[in-house]
């Protein structure tokens, strides 16, 4: 190896203050879609006629179009260069288009649609999000990421605050609309939505447009990664592994089909069918003579990505299935387990609804200022023991919404929720961006973020007949394993490695 490729790469400057502010901005934008999306959606469906045991079905658009756009956006954003730079061109066209999808979503007529605009919103905002990511891991230093990530997290809190409590300031301080008619959503929620929309470009602008950034070295964005041109003994075990993914895939539509399974298992069946296909289209890639083999390279990736992210993978795939849970299944549950009122065309029920939006937005509030400590708790603890311990604290809220009876006093388990939210949303990425090559940060944001919606498919294809059958229609089960899951998560938070450096 020459002395040029063995030297290392140049040392990011710090960044100030107001740089790192303007750089996390945005996410004030993003966060405004998740939050009314995780706050409305189960409502807006219900209200267009959907039944509590379809709910999760509906819901899969969400961590389908993750699954889709986020390592493709992080690969194609690893090479990109234009006049507007590397990661702000997806920023700023996502944005544009979650926010024309978020503003028609509650003013779609029927179900159908307003699923089809669910879609829309969700591939949107993955393409506006996903490269937020890995612009602080490309402009700042090691030292300063976790600053940086819990700056996102700032944003991303107050964002949330702002979104998830919008219907109910619609509604007791403005005076519009929250109960609204069968079968329409009420004007509280469509105003919201249309604000939302506005915030989202707005704030997502200020960043494209304040942010510079620093331009991929060449040589590190074009180089083949000798690693990932496999021997023949390398090339015939994923061929083999090809085919298994294959074969399973198939099983499983299979049993599906032949036990009756709910529909949400083909989705998983395709998928693991159509990863095994692209491990053998890689394989036959290689085998051809070529160096670069196009997004193929996402699947050599995967199977050759750090032990850091394998392990974070198991992590993530507990806290996501129960965040997915507790999305779905928070404002059925409070509405009947502490309102009576499990009718979505009552108006109990629309006062749980707005109840869950505050409580949502209490979590998202505490979760800003919990992340504003996170840097000096890791400098302490490292990175792994300071996720588990906040993971705890999420399982511990979960559980508190089975055991509190008074609905006023639900801040109190949701302050817990906010505590894990301040982790999950910093330090894995924090971990993640110390781990992997600087010329493939983006694709492995996209890929870490897979693990992200993998167990939300898993959550959409098993947590509807949970609910629906042996849970027979109580939501507030669901919270139930929700907390369970998240106990899990924090177990295996402990067996991460620890990076080098004080933050660990």
């Amino acid at each position: 190896m020459d002395s040029e490729e063995a030297a290392p790469a140049p040392k990011r400057p710090r960044l100030s203050f107001l740089q790192i502010w303007n750089m996390c901005i945005g996410l004030f934008g993003v966060q405004i879609v998740w939050g009314l999306q995780n706050g409305n959606t189960s409502r807006i469906f219900q209200t267009l006629g959907a039944n509590i045991d379809e709910l999760a079905i509906l819901w899969i658009a969400g961590p389908a179009a993750g699954l889709l756009v986020q390592p493709v956006i992080g690969y194609l954003s690893d090479r990109t260069w234009t006049p507007l730079g590397r990661r702000r061109p997806y920023l700023f066209g996502g944005a544009l288009l979650a926010g024309a999808a978020l503003w028609a979503m509650p003013h779609a007529p029927s179900l159908m649609l307003a699923s089809l605009m669910l879609w829309l919103l969700t591939a949107s905002i993955n393409i506006a999000m996903e490269p937020f990511r890995a612009l602080v891991a490309d402009t700042m230093p090691e030292e300063q990421r976790t600053t940086g990530f819990a700056m996102q997290v700032f944003f991303i809190g107050a964002g949330a605050v702002f979104a998830s409590a919008l219907p109910w300031m619609l509604t007791h301080w403005f005076g519009i609309d929250g109960q609204g008619r069968p079968g329409v959503v009420p004007d509280s929620v469509r105003y919201a939505f249309t604000i939302g929309a506005i915030g989202l470009v707005a704030a997502v602008s200020w960043s494209v447009f304040t942010t510079r950034e620093r331009r991929p070295d060449r040589a590190a964005q074009t180089a083949a990664d000798p690693h990932l041109i496999p021997s023949a003994e390398g090339a015939a075990k994923l061929v083999r592994q090809g085919w298994l993914w294959i074969l399973g895939g198939i099983a499983l539509a299979a049993a599906a089909g032949l036990g009756g399974w709910e529909r949400e298992t083909y989705v998983v069946a395709v998928l693991a069918a159509v990863f095994g296909l692209a491990q053998l289209g890689a394989v036959w890639m290689r085998r051809a003579g070529h160096a670069s083999i196009g997004m193929f390279e996402i699947v050599e990736d995967i199977l050759h990505m750090p032990l850091l992210l394998r392990r974070l993978a198991v992590v993530q795939f507990f806290t996501w299935f129960g965040l997915f849970a507790m999305w779905i299944y928070t404002t059925p549950s409070v509405a009947a387990q502490h309102y009576g009122a499990p009718d979505p065309g009552t108006p109990g029920y629309n006062e749980a609804a707005d109840w869950v939006g505050v409580l949502f937005a209490g979590y998202n509030g505490v979760a800003s200022l919990v992340a504003l400590l996170l840097p000096l708790v890791t400098a302490r603890l490292g990175r792994p023991v300071t996720h588990a311990l906040c993971l705890a604290c999420g399982g511990l809220g979960l559980a508190g919404f089975l055991v509190i009876r008074d609905p006023a006093l639900l801040w109190l388990p949701a302050a817990g929720i906010g505590i894990a939210w301040a982790g999950i949303l910093s330090l894995p990425y924090a971990m993640l961006s110390s781990a992997v090559p600087p010329s493939k940060t983006g694709v492995y944001m996209g890929i870490h973020n897979v693990f992200l919606v993998l167990p939300q498919l898993v959550a959409a294809t098993v947590l509807g007949a949970l609910v629906g059958e042996w849970f027979e229609g109580r939501a507030i089960a669901a919270l139930a394993l929700s907390a369970g899951s998240f106990g899990l998560a924090a177990l295996f938070a402990l067996t991460l490695p620890r990076s080098p450096g004080r933050h660990g």
